[in-house]
């Protein structure tokens, strides 16, 4: 069994904001990219395009419609994948040591040389956040993408994960958040960012910031919002239309 470092010199971690993501999958199809490319072994893809498509991906959003208790139900777009746990069931429950948790930065990764493919690690996280690689018989999981961050021939401006510098919306935030001076700790002070099932106990270092209230039909004065409901008032243009509405137009620029 691998043991878990009783502290980390970092926590670096995604910060995910449920307001903002617009379900593109954009992180997720740049992460399938980068990893099949470079880090590791390929994601494989078993009948991609048959009857019965499978794969391995490390990141994933789930769609969900929710009904707050005030307001209209909206739509909620959830992207997935490893949190990086403090306590992370999935490193102590490995029987060879493959799954470890890094003292440098707190990242979770696995020595896929060491793995068996057991799935042990995949029945232990809550999450469902590990992924059987059909192909390659090892266990999956996002990285946080190691090889860019720390890739010092790259531009510094691309040096964090690939979902990160991919996603359109600017909806995946990358940092320490260990550190509570760090632009994504103040992020989620700010926000009021959460843990996702916080009673499991494995205390992710992933936070999301939950979706703001939709569709307010009476919205407070001097609030700003938009009126959702503006599509359906009367139109401001009041006069005839048709042929009358013509005549009335071409006369007044006589």
């Amino acid at each position: 069994m691998t043991t878990l470092p009783q502290q980390t010199d970092r926590k670096l971690g995604l910060v995910i904001d449920l307001d903002t993501c617009v379900g593109c999958h954009a992180c997720v199809i740049s992460c399938k990219g980068w990893n099949t490319e470079n880090y590791g072994a390929p994601l494989s893809d078993q009948d991609a395009y048959g009857a019965d498509p499978s794969g391995t991906f490390l990141n994933r959003v789930h769609s969900y419609e929710v009904q707050p208790e005030a307001g209209a139900a909206q739509l909620v777009h959830f992207p997935k994948s490893c949190l990086h746990c403090d306590d992370a069931p999935c490193v102590t429950v490995c029987p060879t040591g493959a799954s470890y948790k890094r003292v440098e930065d707190g990242i979770v990764l696995v020595n896929e040389s060491d793995c068996i493919g057991c799935g042990l690690c995949a029945w232990a996280c809550p999450y469902g956040a590990r992924e059987m690689d059909q192909a390659a018989g090892v266990m999956k999981k996002c990285t946080l993408c190691v090889d860019r961050i720390y890739n010092e021939n790259l531009p510094e401006e691309d040096r964090q994960p690939a979902c990160v510098r991919t996603c359109p919306a600017g909806a995946r935030h990358f940092g320490d958040l260990g550190d509570p001076e760090s632009a994504v700790s103040q992020l989620v002070a700010e926000r009021g960012g959460v843990d996702l099932m916080p009673e499991q106990g494995t205390k992710p270092v992933n936070k999301y910031l939950p979706p703001r209230p939709r569709d307010q039909l009476q919205a407070p004065e001097d609030s700003g919002d938009i009126d959702v409901l503006a599509p359906f008032l009367a139109p401001i243009d009041s006069g005839p239309k048709g042929f009358l509405g013509w005549l009335d137009r071409t006369l007044e620029k006589l």
